[in-house]
């Protein structure tokens, strides 16, 4: 199943609940949540605090991608403000596979995320113990940002690495994805698409609904 996880960074904070109803109304799955810390990346975005109030609202499953440096410090308080996944940059920890047994051992779904530059091969002996791999197709911190067409390669490439590790893994892709191009993104091997302006400007249930229509192409 290919599933959309709009990216609340393109919300509009000051009606937050009220899209995130929206959002889950029009059948969005999993709702995208970037934690920036002004380190890993220029911007700084939100924290538990935000996590934890949204969490009381909705049922989505929340998709915590951590662009934060050593995230292993704050795994246990962003499983407690409610992550469902928790998504960490390979290039943000210093031991990888310690820190997916940490949010392995909180319950929690384990993703590892590489920014656009990064090679596969640092997923060579992690992968079998992760749920996801996000692949970023813009450089990380800032949202609105044009998809990077090499990023098609890069799906195609983890796709085959995954099936012959015979790695059950979602691949999920961020950045820079609109109707006018999750088709591509799809094919490639993605199946789980993150969208942040192409889902919250406008018409969001029109939006999701266009979303919907394209991935209904595929069945998986």
């Amino acid at each position: 199943m290919i599933k959309l996880a709009p990216s609340i960074l393109a919300a509009d904070f000051n009606r937050l609940g009220e899209q995130i109803h929206s959002v889950e109304d029009a059948g969005a799955e999993y709702l995208h949540i970037d934690v920036m810390d002004g380190n890993f990346v220029p911007s700084i975005s939100f924290g538990m605090p935000v996590i934890s109030s949204i969490r009381k609202s909705t049922k989505l499953v929340f998709d915590v991608h951590l662009m934060v440096e050593e995230p292993i410090r704050y795994l246990e308080d962003f499983k407690e403000a409610g992550a469902d996944i928790l998504t960490v940059h390979a290039e943000a920890c210093k031991h990888l596979n310690r820190t997916i047994a940490g949010i392995k051992e909180l319950g929690c779904r384990a993703g590892v995320a590489l920014n656009p530059a990064t090679p596969l091969n640092v997923l060579d002996y992690v992968l079998e113990d992760l749920d996801m791999v996000l692949l970023m197709s813009v450089n990380p911190g800032f949202g609105g940002q044009t998809f990077l067409p090499n990023s098609l390669c890069k799906i195609k490439q983890l796709k085959e690495m995954a099936d012959r590790a015979g790695a059950d893994i979602d691949i999920e892709v961020d950045g820079g994805i609109h109707t006018s191009n999750v088709a591509d993104v799809i094919e490639a091997g993605a199946n789980v698409i993150v969208a942040g302006t192409a889902v919250f400007r406008g018409n969001i249930k029109e939006n999701i609904a266009e979303f919907k229509n394209k991935f209904s192409a595929f069945p998986m």
